[in-house]
């Protein structure tokens, strides 16, 4: 028997600042990384035509628990903010992509819950997680756009 070859990851990724009204946001640490890798949740697209909400709120449910698909009391709650960053991939992390692939598309997006909630994280994924105000949150995490996008934060919980 054999197994079909991983496909390649799609260079087109969602990030989601779970945060709450007061502008506390969840952060979670990353599990495959050697520093204290600090993020929001981010997610690849599954296939080329997945609509990036459902992208958004596939990766919010599988690294946190939180339910925030279409027909959930939170899916009025996820914002996209029609903002994007493109930067390029950790040469780390290239080989899951096709060869010659360098640069991910990033889609930012917000998600309000109505106060600090547990979230349940995949061992596999992600070690922990914390909430912290939302400039903190900015200063912990790794990425640069990470933290970017959190620091427009105030802008978009209006």
């Amino acid at each position: 028997m054999t197994t079909s070859p991983r496909p390649w990851k799609i260079p087109e990724s969602v990030l989601v600042v779970i945060h709450t009204p007061a502008l506390d946001v969840l952060l979670i640490r990353r599990a495959d990384a050697e520093t204290d890798f600090w993020q929001s949740v981010t997610g690849s697209k599954d296939v080329a035509d997945e609509p990036l909400v459902l992208t958004a709120a596939r990766e919010v449910a599988e690294e946190t628990g939180i339910l925030c698909g279409e027909g959930t009391p939170l899916a009025s709650q996820l914002v996209d903010w029609q903002l994007r960053n493109v930067y390029e991939i950790y040469p780390r992390w290239r080989a899951r992509y096709a060869p010659g692939v360098t640069h991910n598309t990033e889609h930012l997006f917000g998600l309000r819950v109505p106060e600090r909630v547990v979230p349940t994280l995949d061992p596999r994924e992600h070690t922990d997680w914390r909430w912290l105000p939302y400039r903190e949150a900015a200063d912990a995490c790794f990425s640069p756009s990470n933290a970017e996008a959190i620091l427009l934060l105030p802008e978009f919980a209006r």
